[in-house]
Parts: C-alpha cells; structure tokens; sequence
C-alpha cells in the first residue's frame, strides 16, 4: 500500500513538472485570438444571421463586416511589426477588445433590440466605432500602398519606418469619432423667408448663435417670427437611448416653440427590435400635442407600425402626402408631409403639391426628409423646406466656422440655409446618427429654428 502511494505522489510530481514546463507554451496568444474572432466573425455572424433574421440582415453583416475585418487584420499585423515591445500587450489587448465586441455586437443584432448601459458602453459603442476605423483603414492601407511601392523601390527604409506611424491614423480617427458623435451642439438658428432669389441652388446665409433670441411671435423690430424646434434623424439605438432622447426633447421643448416637426428617422434596428421604446422616448412631445407634426423617413418604412403608435400615442399627427393647417402666433402656416419614397419622387411631389395648393396668406412649409427632393420641385412651390437625412455631411470642417463636408459637391445639401429663387430650404444636421460613429468636425445638432417671415 506503501508503495502504491509512492508511486501515485511520484506520478503526480512528474505531471507537475511536465505542466510547468508545457503551459507556458500553450499560452493562447492574443493576436491569434483576434484573427480567430475576425474569421469567426466574417463567415459566422452571416451563417447565424441567415437563421435568426434571414436574408437581408445577413447579407448586411456579410458586407459590412467584410470591408471592416480586412483593414482590422491588416492593419494590426503592420503595427504588430512595428511598435515598441512595451506596447505590444495593449496593441493586442484594443484589437482583441474591438474584435470580440465587435462580433457580440452584430449577433446581437440577430435579434436586435435596445440593451442595458453596460452592453452599449462595452460591447455596441466599442464595436460600431472599431468597424468605422477598420473600414477606414483598409482604404487607408489600400491608398498608402503605391507610396509605399515606391519607398521600397527608392531603398528609403527610413521613409518607410516613418510612414508606420501612420497606420494607427484610423483608429485615432474612430476614438475620435466617439467623443465627437456623441453630444450635438445646441443652437439658435435664425433665417429669413425671401420672395425671391438665386435662380439656381446656393447656400445662403444664416446666423446662429449660442443663446436664443428675441421671443414668440414678434421680432424686435416688428418681424415676425416662426419658432421651430425641428427633430430629425434621432436614430433610437445603441448611441441615443430612451431617457437621453427625453432630455433632450425636454430641453428643446423648454423652448417654447410654436411649431415641433419631425423629420423622420425614428429607428435604428435595435430600436424597431423594442417594441413600446419609441413611444416612452418620444413622451416630452405630450407637452406639444397639437402643434407637433411629423413624416416618415427611409428607416421608418422598416417598422412603420411602430413609428405610426409612437408617435399617436403622443398626439403628434404624422402626414403621409397630407396637408395640415396650424394657427401660430406669428401666423397662420400650411404644412405638407411627403412620404420618403425610392422611386417616382418627382411625381409624388407633384400631386401633393396640386393636391395641397398654396393657401393665401399663410406660410407654406414642406417636411421632405432626403434634401435632394428639392430639386424634384417646381420653383417657388412652397417657401420653406425643412429636411435631414444627410446628418450634415458626417465629416466636414463645420466645427471650425466652415460649410464645407464631404457632400459639399454631391446633389445632396448638407446642411444648413439654401436657396432657390423664392423657396428656401434647411437640412438639420440631425439629433443623432445610425449606427457607425463617423462624425467628424460635424456635430449632430439640437436647434431652434426661428425664420423671420416677411
């Protein structure tokens, strides 16, 4: 018996040894578990999509992920080879953190819908900006790739040593991208309704400012002013939350305003996965029951429904090609919903505009929201257009005092004051954005409008 137990401790003495020396070796290595994540990602979230939501979510995913995972793995492998020791842990640690969150994220949305704090702060937020910076960062590589051909050629090995600097550059970018997505700039915006103007579509001039300006109805000198919080593109979801879109409604509404028009874009797909969110997000607009008016944005036709009870529940009338006529203290308004459409926009637009034509005397507004309907309308059809949907060019200079963005020179208007001839049109920058984080020197915008009526 003795010598059973001998040989069973001796036994277990050898297994210990041999463990020391093997564990180590077995260490899973992060970088290796991050390329894993990212393939486990690419071919798996479409697979468990196509099961849980079907075909066009994992179609999404497949595509959305396959232009982000490449430029992740490219891009860590080149930094992996480049950065100091000291800071390969926290090099594998972020691309680890952002892949893993990264993939909860999107199966998540297999059966989306809105998620406590924690999950949005460590795993949405984490992954919507981690696939915005990877995406940038394959188009990155891709265009550093003839420089570097070059460099290589040349035998400028210290130009190239330099030039590895820069492959962080898009994930500096996506951090960026959080702080600055994430509050919107509050702002009085004051603009002025002409009978005439450029014969085509110009920016014109707007003043805002920081603090609001003179009160309802009447202007310091005897103008009279149209006070209009416009909400578009709230994008309910991962980035604005059910109590943070009451805030911020209760602070617009604080305001006083004689008109709240929403412009569509209610949802995001965890939003319209949370049946009764959108209602209690939109509960402040009980305050303006009766002078709230709203139309349908593209991502509202993916659960209209929900959009349609949100919104009556909390006594805003939504215009689907409709007219509606509201009594204000700066005057009487005619206001025209257009539904959002893909196709036949032009002659969706010109029957409601002959089946609603301009009333003496009052003020004709139209809630359009895809700005590049403006050019689908006769001119001088209606006097102001207030739309969204471009959430202001999402990268641009407008923090910097400049109009200038991405879509400066695209069809679509930006953001800000236009005009053309006696019609003017504003597109809101939006209260938030859907999904990926990329507003860069563009910030979402909560407004009061006021539009001084001749």
């Amino acid at each position: 018996m003795r010598r059973t137990w001998g040989g069973e401790a001796h036994r277990v003495a050898r297994i210990a040894r041999a463990g020391a020396v093997i564990l180590p070796r077995v260490t899973l290595d992060p970088a290796l578990l991050f390329r894993a994540a990212c393939a486990i990602a690419l071919v798996g979230v479409p697979l468990v999509a196509l099961r849980t939501r079907g075909r066009p979510y994992a179609i999404y995913s497949a595509v959305t992920l396959g232009l982000a995972m490449p430029g992740a793995i490219a891009t860590q492998a080149l930094l992996a080879a480049s950065l100091p020791a000291r800071w390969q842990g926290a090099l594998d640690a972020f691309f680890l953190w952002g892949a893993l969150a990264t993939l909860a994220h999107f199966a998540h949305l297999g059966r989306a819908r809105l998620r406590s704090r924690a999950f949005r702060v460590l795993v949405s937020i984490p992954a919507q900006a981690f696939v915005a910076a990877s995406f940038l960062a394959g188009l990155f590589q891709v265009a550093l790739l003839p420089v570097r051909g070059v460099l290589w050629l040349l035998h400028a090995s210290g130009a190239l040593t330099a030039l590895r600097w820069l492959d962080a550059l898009p994930y500096a970018v996506g951090i960026a991208s959080i702080l600055t997505s994430a509050r919107p700039r509050r702002e009085w915006v004051r603009m002025r309704i002409a009978k005439d103007g450029p014969a085509q579509l110009r920016r014109a001039p707007v003043e805002r400012r920081r603090r609001p300006g003179a009160g309802r109805g009447a202007g310091p000198d005897g103008e009279r002013i149209l006070r209009i919080v416009q909400i578009t593109d709230p994008h309910l979801g991962p980035w604005q939350s059910v109590r943070r879109m009451q805030r911020r409604l209760e602070r617009l509404l604080a305001q006083e305003p004689d008109l709240v028009l929403l412009t569509g874009d209610f949802l995001t797909m965890e939003g319209h996965g949370s049946p009764g969110a959108l209602a209690a997000a939109l509960a402040p607009l009980h305050a303006a029951a009766g002078r709230s008016y709203a139309i349908f944005g593209n991502h509202d036709h993916e659960a209209p429904d929900e959009v349609r009870a949100a919104l009556a529940a909390n006594g805003v009338r939504l215009l689907v090609d409709e007219e509606a006529l509201a009594d204000t203290p700066a005057g009487p308004v005619q206001i025209l919903g257009a539904d959002h459409v893909w196709r036949g926009r032009r002659e969706r637009l010109e029957a409601l505009l002959a089946l609603h034509p301009r009333r003496p005397g009052r003020l004709r507004l139209l809630l359009l929201h895809d700005p590049s309907g403006f050019h689908d309308l006769p001119d001088d059809a209606v006097d102001l257009v207030l739309s969204g949907h471009t959430h202001g060019g999402q990268i641009g200079l407008v923090s910097l005092g400049l109009d200038w963005t991405v879509l400066s020179r695209s069809r679509w208007p930006d953001h800000g004051l236009f005009a053309r001839g006696a019609s003017r049109l504003y597109v809101h920058r939006g209260t938030g954005f859907y999904g990926f984080p990329l507003r860069l020197g563009v910030p979402g915008e909560l407004s009061v409008l006021e539009v001084v009526l001749p």
